[in-house]
């Protein structure tokens, strides 16, 4: 089963106390998909610049990853430079050069209309419309947004969330989304909208699911080397979409798994800069520490 996803690839800048790099591959696409390509074919729609190195497109094709989708434009590729303080859970833009992505214009390859699992990743809400415009009746399809678009474009952002069946969000977004502090009552509040799922990320303390008549908590994973938290985000939406279009089938433990795929996928990519971490990854090592992360809330009734 193939996934289609449609979001930014970058190169990024990146600080923390633990070091600093510069032009590393990046961009929410890319972290997608190299996490849900351990599960499953990925379809890559993007843009990069000309200046955009030839390794990493080496690096994403021998991933599983069908780059026809990915756009190549005259000009620089998309640039970020952030830094994370001890609070690793917040970036502090630096800088944002928009670049050839500024005019990015999603065009989805006929082969790829018919994916049955889409990720919108996070772009432009109206980019993400356009999207849904151009696919075929799809089984299953999830979005992200940030606090700009909330900010800027949210009546555009309700439309998008509307037509999907599953929105990827953090906790700060979903009450400012909302207007509501409590994270139930926001979930309610968004299910309502369209959505039958609502995935909550709370940074290093874990994720929830909220769905019309249940909620799932799984844990962050305890790690003792975290490097770098840029695209954890990305890389459990990529592990969550992954396993499920690897299972195909949508039942609520299936979701629930999903989940814990999904943050197993994230945990390894804060433990180094960049894509490192994933580069030479076994997926022994993967369901390894999912086998962990059910012994972390495994307890006896009494």
């Amino acid at each position: 089963m193939s996934i289609l996803v449609v979001g930014s690839t970058a190169l990024d800048s990146v600080e923390t106390p633990f070091g600093k790099v510069r032009d590393i591959l990046g961009g929410s696409a890319v972290y997608f998909s190299i996490a849900a390509g351990y599960f499953a074919n990925i379809n890559l729609v993007a843009c990069v610049g000309d200046d955009f190195p030839q390794e990493h497109i080496d690096f994403l094709t021998n991933r599983n990853v069908d780059i026809r989708g990915l756009q190549r434009k005259d000009g620089k590729t998309f640039r970020w430079e952030g830094r994370y303080d001890s609070n690793l859970n917040e970036a502090h833009t630096l800088d944002t050069q928009l670049n050839v992505f500024e005019e990015f214009k999603p065009v989805i390859p006929e082969e790829y209309k018919s994916c049955e699992y889409v990720f919108l990743a996070n772009i432009d809400p109206e980019l993400q419309l356009d999207v849904l415009k151009q696919v075929k009746s799809p089984k299953l399809v999830a979005c992200d947004t940030m606090n700009f678009w909330l900010e800027n474009k949210p009546d555009v952002v309700r439309k998008a969330v509307e037509k999907v069946d599953v929105l990827i969000i953090n906790e700060t977004e979903a009450r400012q989304f909302t207007s509501e502090c409590n994270l139930k009552k926001a979930a309610k509040k968004i299910i309502s909208m369209g959505p039958n799922t609502l995935i909550v990320k709370l940074g290093e303390h874990g994720a929830l699911m909220f769905r019309e008549s249940s909620i799932f908590f799984a844990p962050g994973y305890p790690l003792e080397n975290i490097l770098d938290p840029t695209g954890a985000g990305d890389s459990f939406a990529g592990g969550f979409m992954g396993y499920l279009a690897k299972t195909d089938n949508l039942k609520e433990r299936y979701l629930r798994q999903a989940v814990i795929f999904g943050s197993v996928m994230a945990s390894f990519n804060i433990e180094d800069f960049s894509l490192n971490r994933m580069r030479d990854l076994p997926y022994e090592d993967i369901e390894f520490r999912y086998k962990k992360f059910k012994e972390l809330t495994d307890f006896k009734d009494l």
